[in-house]
């Protein structure tokens, strides 16, 4: 058939049947089995969060649940739904040993007739605070292998972020957007509903010329070190003649404010301060996958000022499943000129 010769960009006509999805895009690169089913279980999800995004309101679904997340963070009800359906689906899909979720305290132990090789660790529904007014959410996520032998623990996944064998994040916004590295370069897949399946739409990185935004909750500036004050107060105050300021954008959701970065150049500071000493975005689920993702698509992800040096995220070791660190990624060009502070 004339259409089977290799594959091409999705482009949403009925008579394209040639696309190529997120298993066979995996298939096609490495052949690595486990990988495509574990891939699989997480759209599976992914389609599932996006029914409970979208009919959030009609089946009452908005508000809190009345709990805390192992974070401290007060828990939506999408939360708890949104962490039932990926554990779900990551356990019995027969490819993983180990799961940590942002909203249970302490990790999973898949059965052993069920287990797998792989540890990974999830937020269900980043920016969940703001689903009430229907901004975009989304779920990040890291993957790791089990190498160490004998029982399962913590351990198996308090590993840098260099080890990782994949990472990603699924937003649901105006489309649904899956963007994923297996360390080798970012792609993007979006959802087609009418078939029901994440089509690849190409390699992502971040633009040659970036647009010059900055993007942080300026609403902590008052407890930031100088040198973050200062870098700020350049991006909003330029000296050089003729340099036009930095546009601010922030969403509050770290998917929506790291896709925008990536797609458009800038930079996306968390930062931490004199109150969150180690930054308030945790390092498994949300620091290390977003750091690869930075990385991969030809980006800077810094910590900043953090344990008395300045390195990058996918260096920091996790003592714990729930630790934290600071955010500082994005463009090289505007990275640069926060961490030159600190020289």
């Amino acid at each position: 058939m004339a259409g089977m010769a290799g594959t091409k960009r999705a482009t949403g006509e009925v008579t394209d049947t040639n696309v190529e999805t997120v298993t066979t895009f995996i298939m096609r690169e490495s052949k690595d089995r486990e990988l495509a089913v574990f891939m699989n279980a997480m759209t599976l999800s992914f389609k599932f969060i996006v029914r409970a995004v979208r009919k959030a309101g009609i089946s009452d679904l908005y508000g809190l649940a009345g709990l805390e997340n192992s974070s401290g963070d007060d828990v939506k009800k999408l939360d708890l739904l949104s962490d039932e359906i990926m554990c779900n689906a990551l356990v019995n899909s027969g490819t993983c040993a180990l799961l940590v979720s942002e909203e249970q305290e302490a990790p999973i132990i898949v059965p052993a007739h069920l287990r797998g090789s792989l540890c990974v660790a999830f937020d269900p529904l980043d920016g969940s605070s703001n689903i009430d007014c229907n901004v975009s959410t989304g779920t990040i996520f890291s993957v790791f292998k089990k190498t160490s032998e004998g029982e399962l623990s913590a351990a198996d996944i308090l590993k840098p972020g260099t080890e990782m064998v994949a990472a990603g994040y699924c937003m649901y916004g105006s489309a649904i957007d899956l963007i994923v590295t297996f360390m080798k370069g970012v792609h993007r897949f979006t959802l087609d509903d009418s078939i029901g399946e994440f089509v690849h739409m190409g390699p992502m990185a971040f633009p040659s010329v970036p647009k010059k935004i900055y993007s942080c909750n300026e609403g902590n500036y008052s407890l930031w070190d100088p040198k973050i004050q200062a870098a700020v107060e350049k991006f909003k105050n330029p000296q050089g003649a003729g340099e036009k300021p930095y546009a601010a954008r922030y969403v509050g959701s770290m998917v929506s404010d790291v896709h925008r970065t990536i797609l458009y150049g800038g930079i996306f500071l968390y930062p931490a301060d004199k109150k969150s000493t180690k930054g308030k975005l945790r390092l498994l689920y949300e620091g290390l996958p977003m750091a690869s993702i930075i990385e991969q698509a030809g980006g800077v992800a810094s910590t900043g000022l953090f344990n008395g040096k300045v390195g990058r995220i996918l260096d920091v070791v996790p003592e714990h499943i729930h630790d934290r660190c600071p955010i500082i990624m994005g463009s090289p060009r505007d990275t640069a000129k926060v961490l030159s502070l600190y020289d």
